[in-house]
């Protein structure tokens, strides 16, 4: 997104309080106008008071009237928005036709939503009709909402040939909040349907498979689109059943199966809380710190990276100590970091050995189990318990009998035709090493980084919902019901 400095345009489009639209204000360089838009005379009114409050009556303007049609008032391109947020309670599906065309090329949308139980399976028929996608009860439900919510945004910004690339994803506390790039390209827009598969989920031993729903083909100059083959060898068996349990199989989605981060963009990102990835004696702001006492102590002293991070803010922004949430941060963006930008979705290593109802190893010997054996995993910021892997099917299902063999599991534990007898008396056809693998443990746990922060305190949640939104009377979006007379009141006022 290249535009001249001081001509930034923002939209905040459910600006509530207009909290958010003061602090792009104030926060962010170069911005020429940000536009507080709600539909609640209440809150634009706090709004303004909130604008005159904080001297940004230069760049903010508040906006009473529908949201969509804010965005669809600013449709072209002269007009486009560089970065709308998205921010309503609940879903955010009925704005995500109107922000992908409001949005300038190669701007930012960025989009919250809060319908976890939505988005995580409760109700399917109720995610096909807001998302066009059906949600999935699996352990790596928070990861597959976010795959959701970026298939439904990019169908829409594929009708009007545009397309969109991913560049922080993240599922934390109650909600979903994703940050895309909107780029125009009625070319490369074709190829997101290569990006979006149905997901085949196990309904006794949760085994996953994910199928893309097309295929591209490029010969020379020729470029042809096609139905994928069905090949679900891994999972489904000749008889419509899953391979490894006996279990019915059952089919979700589609999702958006493409990476979800830009990991030089969360780079930048950590850099901006202190952190250069460069090696520290080719970086300028390194050597200057080194002339510094307390850095340079903590440089020699090799202290842990939370450590050199918080003693470079303190010297580069001395305000640095009043962000709260600086250590929540890092942590969450130092895992994204870490997760493998290729596998979608993952599992729980405990449920894995739930199946065989045997003692549950420490998750960095199952780890060291798959790369030992030649394959990748990683942690997921979705998840504590997050296993992604690229390993197959079978590797794992192997590691799991091993575990079981291991603790003398015997298959006359189990009943007949049991999810657990047909697993524990699988073949095992890997070579299993237990052995501890120096790439076993993560980088941010060496670190001591908070990397999960546990929300139940006092007030911890989403507040009731306010009144007034899109889909009330009061909006024009659904008409008022008047009760019909009933046939006894009718005949009496006659007579």
């Amino acid at each position: 997104m290249f535009v001249k400095d001081g001509n930034i345009r923002i939209l905040d489009a459910l600006s509530a309080s207009g909290l958010r639209a003061i602090r792009f204000a104030k926060e962010v360089k170069h911005i020429s106008k940000v536009l507080a838009n709600d539909f609640s005379e209440q809150a634009v009114e706090t709004i303004n008071k909130n604008i005159v409050e904080n001297g940004v009556q230069d760049i903010v303007t508040s906006r009473f009237g529908d949201a969509v049609l804010a965005m669809m008032e600013h449709r072209s391109v002269d007009k486009r928005f560089h970065a709308i947020d998205l921010d309503p309670y609940g879903s955010a599906s009925v704005f995500l036709d109107s922000a992908v065309q409001a949005v300038a090329d190669r701007g930012i949308l960025m989009v919250t939503c809060t319908d976890m139980a939505v988005l995580c399976g409760n109700t399917p028929e109720a995610c096909y009709n807001k998302y066009d996608s059906v949600a999935l009860r699996h352990k790596s439900c928070h990861e597959f909402a976010i795959r959701v919510l970026l298939k439904s945004i990019d169908s829409h910004a594929n009708r009007y040939a545009r397309y969109i690339e991913p560049l922080l994803s993240i599922s934390v506390d109650f909600y979903v909040r994703v940050f895309v790039r909107i780029r125009t390209s009625a070319k490369i827009a074709k190829d997101s349907v290569t990006k979006i598969s149905q997901v085949f989920a196990c309904s006794g031993c949760h085994s996953l498979q994910l199928m893309p729903i097309a295929r591209k083909t490029v010969v020379g100059e020729s470029v042809k689109f096609s139905p994928p083959i069905f090949s679900m060898n891994e999972l489904i068996g000749a008889n419509g059943k899953c391979v490894h349990c006996g279990q019915s199989v059952h089919m979700a989605g589609p999702i958006y199966s493409a990476p979800i981060h830009n990991f030089d963009f969360v780079k930048k990102l950590i850099e901006r809380l202190g952190i250069d990835w460069l090696d520290s004696s080719q970086s300028s702001y390194c050597n200057e710190l080194s002339s510094r006492i307390m850095v340079s102590h903590c440089i020699e002293k090799q202290p842990d990276l939370k450590l050199f991070v918080f003693c470079f803010r303190l010297y580069a922004d001395p305000d640095a100590k009043k962000l709260k949430t600086f250590d929540r941060l890092l942590g969450v963006l130092s895992v994204i970091t870490e997760e493998l930008p290729d596998v979608p979705l993952y599992y729980e290593h405990d449920q894995l050995m739930h199946t065989l109802k045997s003692p549950v190893p420490r998750v960095i010997n199952v780890r060291s189990a798959i790369l030992n054996a030649g394959f990748r995993c990683s942690i997921a910021h979705c998840n504590p318990k997050a296993l992604k892997t690229d390993a197959p099917l079978t590797l794992l299902w192997d590691i799991v009998r091993t575990v079981a063999k291991n603790n003398n599991i015997q298959a006359s534990r189990f009943e007949e035709n049991s999810i657990g007898r047909r697993i524990i008396e699988g073949e095992i056809t890997h070579q299993i090493s237990f052995q501890m693998h120096p790439d076993a443990q993560s980088k941010s746990k060496l670190d001591n980084m908070l990397r999960f922060q546990c929300n139940k305190g006092k007030n911890w949640g989403p507040k009731a919902k306010a009144r007034g939104s899109v889909n009330s009377v009061k909006a024009g979006f659904q008409v008022q019901q008047t009760s019909q007379p009933s046939d006894s009141n009718s005949h009496s006022s006659i007579t």
